[in-house]
């Protein structure tokens, strides 16, 4: 607790322990009054104070207006004791509201506090410590074991093992070592590494996934804009309500001859307003998005807003582009095939030909081989331009290309059936196999589709900037239900809007993109989701939603989470509402008394905010 609810819990006991005493005193009249009124306004004067402040300012109908009406009506109609109970009670309601809000808060902060609070800068061989917003692009800094990663950038020096928790929702640390790229927010768990960095402080990811958390709550979901109006007029309504309650009754009585019973009637509309007070539902709706958001970022999950996660909720269709989402956006061997001497041997000219490229193939090459080049090896190294490169190892004329290398040179070779991009060798001017070089799917890929399926997803479809028959393969692999392949970016929204024009209206299509060139379809869609670790900064601008571990896995998770936190939103409309109009029908015929009007209030209250912080809990998502 903090010190504002300390004082509050002093308060409450206290004015509880008054109240207690006076059922053993026996006190006449002004004397009995007086006696009440120091508890009464021990737990109550806040309340007082702001009625009388939004009465000065013409913002009336709040509940502490309708709290210091009910109470002070009772106190004029003498039940003191009633009066008393009432603010008691609802003050304890708040104060386990502000508890519990405070708690989903604290959880959140604890999650989210992965701001480096300084940067070890290296400067002409000395290591300064400052402040990671003045530490330029190209810098290096050095990250020690315990320490947070202050920039993204590349590990030039040393190896080690980050806790990327706070970032990824991941508990099994990730391994690094040098030309790794790494990103600012994760713990160095061991080793001492020197890291270039690529980008400036307010660049980086630390920095973009703060700034979302911290403005997710400024995108109101259409569920807060309906209660903020649902409040806004429901208020005046139930106070004119209760007025004429109290006075309607009593006229009609005279004017038929009747008893008035003014009492008794003003006592009904003063249970009418205390059961009225709708706290519970502007508390909890907002706070459940809170804590949706919240556990969100505690999985992985960036919500740009809780209209984004309404939006999610609703999702019927999955759009995905194919590299870099589905695939992991590298090029890697997958194989060697029509090999006429060793595949080892094969893959060693290869790699020794395409060792001065920095062509992406031509590095999954290397890195498949895995050896040291030697240089001294390597005589003379001519790259033809659309084709290959022609190199001299040793005493061997080494070709490395594509099929109209070969053509070129006239030597006969063996097109290949598997998905993937050909590296065709010849030796001294013979034909001596290839190696097929392709992008590889995400393990999770497939599962991810599963998943999406297996949550009421009606259609998920894939484009693709890559020929058919790549694109074809994939998609087959995966599972997914519609293909388009060879698509510019201007397509891709095209076949988005498509989409988006034939679905049903109240279903919702996401998008799923990793790319720059993703950002215009990432914005048209309902509802954009960008990978956070490939993403590229576009991407992840236009996105509404971030998976920072860039596991496709995450999208049914994301999902899940916002259905459960829309779920949640509505149990407690439906119970708030539902027991709220049940006590004031109850209210107005005067068979709930004040200690049921406090239930419908305070209570409600409680247990709308307990059932609100149940959204923090995504694990079982």
């Amino acid at each position: 607790m903090n010190h504002k609810q300390k004082r509050m819990l002093g308060r409450i006991l206290v004015a509880a322990i008054g109240m207690i005493l006076l059922q053993f005193v026996k006190l006449e009249d002004f004397a009995q009054w007086a006696a009440y009124m120091i508890p009464y306004l021990i737990i109550g004067y806040d309340i007082l104070k702001k009625a009388v402040k939004g009465i000065l300012n013409r913002q009336i109908f709040d509940e502490n207006f309708l709290m210091a009406i009910a109470t002070v009506g009772a106190i004029l109609l003498g039940d003191y004791k009633e009066s008393v109970a009432v603010m008691l009670f609802y003050q304890i309601g708040e104060l386990f509201q502000s508890y519990a809000v405070g708690k989903s808060r604290r959880n959140i902060s604890a999650l989210m506090d992965i701001r480096p609070d300084y940067a070890n800068m290296e400067c002409n061989g000395e290591i300064k410590m400052v402040d990671p917003q003045d530490v330029p692009i190209g810098s290096i800094i050095i990250v020690k074991p315990g320490e947070k990663v202050a920039i993204d950038g590349i590990v030039i020096e040393g190896e080690t093992t980050l806790n990327t928790s706070a970032l990824t929702g991941e508990s099994l640390p990730r391994e690094v070592r040098v030309n790794d790229e790494i990103m600012s927010g994760c713990i160095n768990l061991n080793g001492l590494i020197k890291v270039k960095t690529t980008k400036e402080f307010s660049e980086s990811t630390v920095s973009k996934i703060l700034d979302l958390v911290e403005n997710a709550s400024s995108k109101k979901s259409r569920s807060e804009n309906f209660i903020s109006k649902f409040a806004r007029y429901y208020t005046p309504a139930v106070c004119y309500s209760a007025l004429v309650l109290a006075l309607l009754p009593p006229f009609a009585a005279i004017i038929l001859g009747m008893d008035p019973m003014w009492e008794e009637w003003i006592s009904r509309a003063l249970t009418f307003l205390v059961i009225s007070c709708p706290c519970a539902l502007v508390i909890s709706i907002p706070l459940t998005f809170f804590a949706g958001i919240g556990g969100a970022s505690k999985a992985g999950v960036l919500v740009k807003g809780s209209n984004y996660l309404e939006t999610l909720a609703q999702t019927r269709y999955v759009v995905f582009d194919k590299t870099g989402t589905m695939t992991k956006g590298e090029f890697a061997l997958s194989g060697i095939h029509h090999a006429v001497i060793p595949e080892e041997e094969l893959l060693a000219y290869a790699a020794y030909a395409e060792a001065n490229s920095t062509h992406p193939i031509s590095k999954s090459i290397q890195e498949a081989y895995g050896k040291v080049i030697d240089g001294k090896r390597i005589k003379a190294v001519e790259e033809i331009s659309g084709q290959g490169v022609i190199a001299q190892i040793d005493d061997t004329k080494v070709m490395a290309g594509n099929g109209r290398l070969m053509k070129t040179h006239h030597i006969p070779y063996q097109e290949c059936s598997g998905i993937g991009t050909s590296v065709h060798i010849a030796l001294n001017n013979q034909y001596a196999g290839h190696l097929l070089i392709a992008d590889q799917i995400k393990e999770s890929a497939k599962a991810a589709i599963q998943e999406l399926k297996k949550i009421g997803i009606k259609k998920t479809v894939m484009l693709s900037g890559d020929r058919e028959h790549v694109a074809k393969a994939v998609g087959k692999t995966l599972g997914i239900d519609v293909l388009y392949s060879e698509l510019l970016p201007k397509d891709k929204v095209e076949k988005v809007e498509e989409l988006l024009a034939s679905k049903d209206a109240k279903a919702k299509v996401a998008f799923v993109g990793d790319g720059i060139n993703d950002a215009p379809v990432l914005s048209r869609a309902d509802v954009g989701i960008a990978m956070g670790v490939l993403g590229s900064d576009a991407a992840i601008e236009a996105a509404d939603v971030v998976l920072m571990d860039d596991d496709p896995l995450k999208i049914a998770k994301a999902i899940r989470i916002a259905k459960k936190c829309i779920r949640i939103v509505y149990e407690n409309i439906y119970f708030a509402i539902g027991v709220k109009v049940l006590c004031l029908l109850l209210g107005a015929v005067g068979i709930a008394n004040m200690w049921l009007a406090i239930f419908a209030d305070v209570g409600v209250m409680v247990i709308a905010v307990l059932n609100a912080i149940r959204a923090l809990s995504v694990q079982r998502c």
